[in-house]
């Protein structure tokens, strides 16, 4: 029933509402650390959206490109590739120009011990980038991650909660928010802030993570209650058309599903599609990391799969064989240690 091909078609197929805003977005977009998780499947998102809705312009994608099967997914899909490591010496001044940034370059896991190398990335490249690109108008891609943890009976955070990262990944985030918020004051650069908590693509995310704990027979722990996650698809539509909300003074923009998820809910209805038991550890906890996503869905519409759907659709994927990136969200985690 799954495979590759169909995961990908599924993802990066454009809808009518994001070829009609096309037309609004003139020019070439160039999407730098776009060899990521997301961004294969947004750089392809992009390129049809662009022939579909007959305007001109190139879709770019910046990064070191070491996944070798995702480089291949974009060349055979009309993407222009601009092989860089962000971070070297003269690499943003090689660019080209570009009218449209979608700025996806980040360090998460791996930052406890590598403290430095999270922020180079995560602060150092969005305030050459701002600089380099002060004329364009850029998404950046954020992080729920940024608000406090919040208790679950709370609604989530709305985009007007005061910022309060916990660790030095979450302050790596909102120090790269800050930056492109002061271009945006400095330059008059038009930027949206793009905070996103956790996107399905059904090779990585929440249900992923539960879901494989569940087919090995490992305890889930509920320390943890509740989390938010959104289809991939559903986010990377919103990240191209969100550009035209880009402002200055910066707009902010969380994007996540309508729901505030159950962790036994949802661990119970993978079960359910798997055909195992889940496995529960320790007492519920009140808290999580949880994001009001109400602005967006009240611009750009409700997410286009339901929650129901993504856990039968992640059983169904894993169950037929499907590969995993090996990139466990570690949505459980609120002490910042990534």
């Amino acid at each position: 029933m799954w495979n590759e091909n169909k995961l990908n078609e599924m993802l990066a197929t454009p809808g009518p509402d994001l070829i009609a805003d096309m037309q609004q977005i003139e020019g070439d977009l160039m999407i730098l650390g776009a060899g990521g998780k997301m961004g294969p499947t947004l750089a392809v998102l992009a390129a049809r959206a662009r022939q579909l809705s007959q305007t001109k312009g190139r879709v770019l994608a910046v990064s070191r490109f070491s996944d070798k099967q995702a480089t291949a997914y974009l060349q055979d899909n009309g993407v222009t590739l601009l092989p860089q490591d962000l971070l070297a010496e003269g690499a943003l001044s090689s660019l080209p120009d570009v009218p449209n940034i979608i700025f996806m370059a980040g360090r998460k896991f791996g930052t406890t011990g590598a403290e430095s190398e999270t922020w180079a990335m995560n602060a150092a490249l969005p305030a050459l980038t701002a600089q380099r690109f002060r004329d364009s108008r850029i998404v950046v891609f954020s992080s729920g991650n940024i608000y406090p943890p919040v208790r679950l009976s709370s609604g989530g955070c709305t985009e007007d909660c005061p910022p309060q990262p916990v660790g030095e990944y979450a302050m790596s985030c909102l120090a790269r928010e800050r930056l492109f918020e002061n271009a945006a004051r400095v330059y008059g650069s038009k930027v949206l802030l793009y905070r996103l908590n956790y996107a399905i693509d059904l090779r990585y995310g929440v249900l992923h993570d539960l879901a494989v704990k569940i087919m090995h027979g490992e305890p889930i722990s509920l320390k943890t209650a509740a989390f938010n996650c959104v289809w991939q698809g559903y986010a990377n539509e919103v990240a191209l058309r969100a550009l035209i909300l880009a402002s200055s003074p910066a707009e902010v923009l969380n994007v996540t599903g309508a729901e505030n998820v159950s962790v036994t809910f949802a661990a119970r209805q993978l079960g359910h599609h798997l055909g195992k038991e889940p496995v529960f550890v320790d007492e519920p906890g009140d808290t999580a990391y949880l994001n009001n996503a109400g602005r967006c869905m009240e611009r750009f519409g409700y997410p286009t799969v339901s929650l129901n759907t993504l856990i039968r659709w992640q059983a169904e994927w894993l169950m037929s064989g499907g590969r995993s990136l090996g990139k466990p969200t570690h949505y459980e985690e609120q002490g910042g240690k990534y």
